[in-house]
């Protein structure tokens, strides 16, 4: 960890701290479950879950399955509307490539400043070939320098909606060059699904799992 943080200017670690010590500094708001109260339906839907994201998968030990799990359990029918909604958007019918899907995700969650949001993501790009100077120039955004045209478009697409939730003409026309209508609407609906996740893991106060940095995982 102390290795990572010294590839990280000073004063940006400064601002991580801050944040995370807003965030994720305090108790959750909402404990989790006793795990062996709610087992069986936890496996199931982590197994699900994580099945119709990445494929096929070996169940998780009930210890090994992340918190998140247990504590959105206390709302099965809202959790599991928003599963169904990850699974269409990053599951095998999901029609938006991959590394736009990443990229995007990304920029959402640090635009949001969401310690578990971005570190889960960064895990999970760094599983899909994306380097560590991709997310140190992710977080710098659509100027950092080294973007395709379309990857730029793609993370001004989730800075404008952030900050006036609406893509832009320009950003939307460089986006319709690559990407078709269907691509486009769950391009937005991908923007939108991490930032309600952003405010509901952020204002949970969810912990983050052993293997998350947080806002400084890179």
């Amino acid at each position: 960890m102390a290795e990572l943080e010294a590839t990280i200017p000073e004063s940006v670690m400064a601002q991580i701290r801050a944040r995370e010590a807003e965030v994720i500094g305090k108790p959750p708001r909402v404990a989790p479950l006793d795990r062996q109260s709610v087992a069986a339906e936890v496996q199931t839907t982590t197994t699900m879950l994580r099945g119709g994201v990445v494929g096929a998968m070996a169940p998780l030990p009930l210890e090994a399955i992340p918190e998140i799990m247990f504590v959105m359990q206390r709302y099965p029918a809202l959790w599991q509307q928003l599963i169904n909604l990850t699974l269409q958007i990053q599951g095998p019918d999901a029609v938006l490539p991959v590394r736009d899907r990443k990229l995007t995700i990304l920029r959402t969650g640090w635009l949001c400043q969401a310690p578990y949001e971005f570190g889960e993501h960064v895990n999970q790009a760094k599983r899909a070939g994306f380097t560590s100077d991709e997310i140190e120039r992710i977080t710098v955004g659509s100027q950092a320098p080294g973007w395709t045209d379309h990857e730029r478009a793609l993370l001004r697409a989730a800075e404008e909606c952030v900050a006036t939730a609406m893509v832009s003409d320009e950003t939307w026309a460089t986006l319709a060059q690559m990407l078709s209508d269907h691509q486009l609407v769950e391009l937005l609906v991908v923007i939108g699904q991490f930032v309600a996740t952003s405010y509901f893991q952020n204002s949970l106060r969810l912990r983050l799992e052993p293997a998350n940095r947080g806002l400084s995982a890179r």
